[in-house]
Formats: structure tokens, C-alpha cells, sequence
């Protein structure tokens, strides 16, 4: 089916208290293993692309590859910018085609932040296409962006949601991006608060290198969509030095490349099913239709 936009996938999932997996993709592989994995759990799916990713390839690469994928998939796939860092990029992926745009101000102050979320609104509302902005910073690095976790404030928040219009919203609950060195401590009683206040669903970043139990207990007090990049890249790069490893004569990348996508397609059918969106693309069509 056509890519569409994350909107009924995240009302759904609210709704159902899952969440639906987010996976960056660097490459034709990877995409190709998360559609698969969608594919064969019969699950919605969203696959991201960030600032330093399009730098590497560009929006209309990333786009192609997942539109051609999507066309001939059977459960409901969108493309979202992930971090996106300006109001120029947000404008370009809109245009290429991206069917859910992620504006990331959170390094800056609430008044700027909420000035360039809103500006992204503008241009993404009149071509239906939903916005995700971001309060509370995640810690850890993310392409140029680098900082300490910073808790989402409750008041914060429900002025942010209000005068942005922004269709979702991602949380700082004490998690970052890249790989934990110790296991973090998250606020999960701060997600509940935040789910009784904010009238759109929340995102979680940072999720890779969580435990099972940890992703799940931040789905039922009110995640709606959660995050997985870093242990992709890692499953794709570790599978590929296994496979030259056992096979350096090798000079056909398509023979590495199986090899890297068939283990991202593991990891993501494991993520898919922590995150509950297993058999769930019939709900994201229910809500479609109603």
C-alpha cells in the first residue's frame, strides 16, 4: 500500500496502549529488513531517517527506497525525519514526500522551541502530514547533537502541545541515545503524569539497550511510539564482520549485505513484539475507516 502518514498508527496504538516500532535505517538493507519484519508480524511500521543519515544519502534516496517497498506491503509503513533540525529540512522532507516530519528544538529555550515547532505545524498541517516535536531532552549523542538528559516539565508541556498544535510529542524520561554504559534510571511515574495532561500520544527515544521490561512498563503508563537506531546499526555492522570473518575472500557485498539485513530483521520482529504492534495493522485500517 501507499507510505502513510503516522497519525491513525499512533491514535491506534494510544488507544490500545501498544506502541508502534520506530527504526532508523542507514541503507536499502535495513529498510528492506524492517518492512520484512512488519511484513511477517503483520505489524504498522515507521521507518526514520536522521539529519546525518540524508547527509550520507539524501530525502529523495531514503524516500524511493521506502515508497517502492511500501507500495507492495500489505500492513501500513510511513517515513518520518527523525531530529530534524530546521525549518529548511522539515520544508525538503515535506516536499520529497516524507509522510511524518519530527522537528527537535529541544536544545534550545521553551519560547524558540515552541516558535520553530509551530512554524513546522504550519506547513506540515495544510498537506495532513503530522508533526512530532520535542520537551525534555534526550541524553546521549544523535548525528551533531550532543547533551545531558533533561526531564520533561509537566507545565511545560501542556503549553508546548497547546500553542504548537504538534501531533505528537517526544518525552525526557532520563533515556538516551547511543549505548548505555549503565542501566538507566527512568521516570516512569513521569510518563503517567504526562499521559493524563498531554492530548497527543508520546514518543520514547533513546530505547535501545533497555530492557524488555523497561520498554513495556513506559507502554502501559502511555508511550505510544518508541525509538530503536543504535542496536540496528550495531546487529548490521556486527553481522557483517561475522560474515567476512568466516568468508574474507568474499567481494560480492550482496553476500555481507543478506547476512547484516537478515539480523536486523531478527532484532526488529524482537522490538516489534515488546512493543505489542504485532498483528496490529488491522487496528491503524479501523481507524482509518472510522
Amino acid at each position: 500500500m501507499p507510505l502513510m502518514t503516522t497519525k491513525n498508527m499512533l491514535l491506534a496504538a494510544s488507544e490500545g496502549r501498544w506502541a508502534v516500532g520506530a527504526f532508523n535505517a542507514e541503507n536499502m538493507e535495513m529498510i528492506q529488513a524492517i518492512i520484512a519484519s512488519a511484513e511477517d508480524l503483520f505489524a504498522p511500521v515507521i521507518i526514520q531517517t536522521t539529519p546525518g543519515t540524508l547527509a550520507y544519502g539524501s530525502l529523495g534516496l531514503y524516500y524511493a527506497s521506502a515508497a517502492v517497498l511500501a507500495a507492495s506491503a500489505r500492513v501500513p509503513v510511513a517515513i518520518h525525519l527523525d531530529h530534524g533540525n530546521s525549518l529548511a529540512l522539515a520544508s525538503q522532507a515535506l516536499r520529497t514526500g516524507y509522510t511524518s516530519i519530527m522537528i527537535d528544538g529541544s536544545q534550545k529555550a521553551l519560547d524558540e522551541n515552541i516558535a520553530i515547532t509551530r512554524a513546522v505545524v504550519e506547513i506540515c498541517g495544510p498537506n495532513g502530514v503530522p508533526v512530532e516535536g520535542e520537551l525534555g531532552r534526550v541524553g546521549g549523542k544523535e548525528d551533531d547533537l550532543e547533551g545531558e538528559a533533561g526531564y520533561t516539565d509537566p507545565g511545560e508541556a501542556m503549553r508546548f502541545t497547546e500553542e504548537t498544535g504538534v501531533s505528537s510529542l517526544a518525552v525526557g524520561v532520563g533515556t538516551a541515545h547511543g549505548v548505555y554504559k549503565t542501566t538507566p534510571v527512568l521516570n516512569t511515574e513521569l510518563i503517567s503524569a504526562l499521559k493524563k495532561i498531554i492530548p497527543v500520544p508520546m514518543v520514547l527515544h533513546g530505547a535501545s539497550g533497555l530492557s524488555p521490561d523497561a520498554i513495556r512498563d513506559c507502554i502501559n503508563r502511555g508511550i505510544s511510539k518508541v525509538n530503536f537506531a543504535t542496536e540496528l546499526r550495531i546487529a548490521y555492522t556486527d553481522a557483517v564482520k561475522e560474515y567476512l570473518e568466516r568468508n574474507p575472500r568474499t567481494i560480492d557485498p550482496k553476500k555481507y549485505g543478506l547476512s547484516a539485513r537478515n539480523a536486523v530483521c531478527r532484532l526488529v520482529a524482537e522490538r516489534m513484539k515488546i512493543c505489542g504492534c504485532n498483528g496490529r495493522a488491522g487496528d491503524v485500517d479501523r481507524i482509518f475507516k472510522n
